[in-house]
């Protein structure tokens, strides 16, 4: 069942600004990571998620409702967590979480605890001398404090030290083992990798790709380094092998993926199937180092970034 379906979502703001014929559905109990960096249309499209804009073109359906008609309904039933935090002055920590349980109807002493102890915040001073960090626990805390079924969550780390980032990625995890429904939107990769089920990358407003996470940790295509004793071996290995070419769809053979005669190194890319005879290959020379060149989401992230779209894998 999909909680939240889009359709065609196009906001043109003039210039090439703006999300372009954007489709993607998030299903239930699902963490669905939206990765881009920022300005590549993330936070517009969240912003039309919460009924917060009328899209120029397409649909926006949250748990089967259209999200700009029936926000009203929608709004109690999902925890959001803003990439901007905007806290309001004149309130302290703790007056910020009792008027945001009011605006959304919850009173769960225990869960609150939990997570300011998760996130080992003290609400008590006022928000506006609070540091970027803290301001970010207390909207963390705020989000997930009435227990939603939905959590959309733009760039949540952002502003948090490396200890709470991992806090963080850990709690989502949690979250997911109870069936919440995640949307997260981020340019972090070890986040994503480390939670998403399924992830979309957004590139200036348009979806250029969206697959199943595991399509990157159980990818079949796989670079391995070698470094030989000699410039000689080196040169005997090489010499008949095809070299690469991204246009190749299907790995049918070992292909040289990159060359270093200075250091007698060389990479090869290859199906994950044929390591043996990579393996028998090589035995037959003096060999230095030989490693597997890890293939991680931002090597896939970068095909569609980078100038250079010679990289080293196949989707």
């Amino acid at each position: 069942m999909s909680v939240i379906e889009i359709e065609h979502l196009t906001q043109d703001y003039g210039h090439g600004r703006g999300i372009f014929d954007v489709t993607f559905s998030v299903e239930q109990g699902e963490v669905f990571g939206f990765l881009g960096p920022n300005g590549a249309g993330k936070s517009t499209t969240i912003r039309h998620i919460m009924g917060f804009s009328k899209p120029q073109k397409g649909e926006i359906n949250v748990f089967g409702l259209d999200s700009f008609k029936y926000y009203y309904k929608i709004l109690d039933r999902v925890g959001y967590l803003p990439g901007e935090i905007a806290l309001p002055e004149g309130l302290s920590g703790w007056e910020f979480i009792d008027m945001m349980s009011k605006l959304r109807h919850t009173n769960d002493k225990e869960r609150l605890n939990y997570l300011l102890n998760k996130f080992k915040l003290n609400p008590t001073g006022e928000t506006k001398k609070m540091s970027l960090g803290d301001k970010r626990k207390l909207a963390i805390v705020t989000a997930f404090m009435g227990d939603p079924e939905l959590l959309i969550l733009d760039e949540p780390t952002s502003g948090l030290d490396p200890v709470m980032q991992q806090v963080f990625i850990d709690f989502i995890k949690e979250e997911k083992q109870r069936g919440k429904t995640i949307l997260l939107s981020s340019h972090i990769f070890n986040e994503v990798e480390a939670t998403c089920d399924r992830i979309a990358i957004i590139k200036d407003g348009r979806i250029v790709s969206n697959f199943d996470a595991k399509d990157i940790t159980q990818n079949k295509t796989k670079t391995y380094v070698i470094t030989f004793e000699d410039a000689h071996q080196f040169a005997e290995f090489c010499k008949d092998l095809p070299k690469y070419d991204k246009r190749v769809k299907s790995l049918k053979k070992i292909y040289i993926k990159e060359q270093e005669p200075e250091s007698n190194t060389v990479k090869v890319i290859l199906n994950d199937d044929d390591i043996d005879k990579l393996v028998s290959r090589i035995s037959k020379y003096d060999v230095a180092l030989f490693k597997q060149e890890k293939y991680t989401l931002e090597d896939y992230f970068m095909h569609f970034y980078k100038e250079d779209k010679d990289f080293g894998g196949v989707l």
